[in-house]
């Protein structure tokens, strides 16, 4: 069994980047249970392992002793890779960036507050990661882009309620067909695509 280059093995310690990367699997799963079955393998982690690690995720974000949401990926996840302050109309946050070694062009952003709270925690592309082309839904692939991308390329588009707190959706005409796309933690699952319309 091959694990993916830079990842340790997984320990009853701490979750640590390994764990977290099989919480993210588990719930692309309900998408896309192949490709989650592949990477979770790539792991080296066992379906029991994935539950156990999940069901330990949950019980921190639970936990009435949390310190937090940003406080939680830090103690899992380590220092950041890169952080940077973001201006978002008139409100500054900063942007704190993991590497994910299941995706090595991808890195899991998180956008918090002064005060520490957490507004938005997603995939995100790698700065300098060339990004995929998207110019029709057969570019649409799973796990090929993140929401940002293919909001760029097919704007306008119309946010929709995700089903799930870590879901996205996202409303758009494309090739002049209407399509919704779904998103998990900020990474493209599926796309339905509709018949001919005039616009998202």
């Amino acid at each position: 069994m091959t694990r993916t280059p830079g990842t340790p093995p997984l320990t009853p310690g701490p979750l640590g980047p390994a764990g977290f990367q099989l919480v993210l699997l588990r719930r692309m799963a309900d998408f896309q249970p192949g490709l989650a079955e592949e990477a979770r393998r790539r792991l080296g982690a066992s379906l029991a392992e994935q539950r156990e690690t999940n069901k330990r995720w949950q019980a921190m974000v639970r936990s009435p002793r949390s310190r937090g949401a940003l406080a939680r990926y830090r103690s899992v996840l380590g220092p950041p890779g890169a952080v940077s302050s973001r201006t978002i109309g008139d409100l500054t946050c900063e942007a704190l960036l993991w590497p994910v070694p299941l995706w090595p062009d991808l890195r899991f952003e998180v956008l918090a507050a002064p005060d520490g709270a957490v507004w938005n925690e997603w995939l995100v592309r790698a700065p300098g990661a060339p990004g995929p082309v998207l110019e029709s839904p057969e570019d649409l692939l799973p796990w090929s882009a993140t929401v940002d991308e293919v909001a760029r390329a097919f704007a306008p588009v119309r946010p929709m309620e995700g089903t799930a707190p870590t879901r996205w959706r996202l409303a758009f005409t494309a090739s002049g067909r209407a399509c919704v796309a779904e998103f998990t933690y900020g990474l493209l699952q599926e796309v339905s695509v509709g018949a001919a319309a005039d616009g998202p």
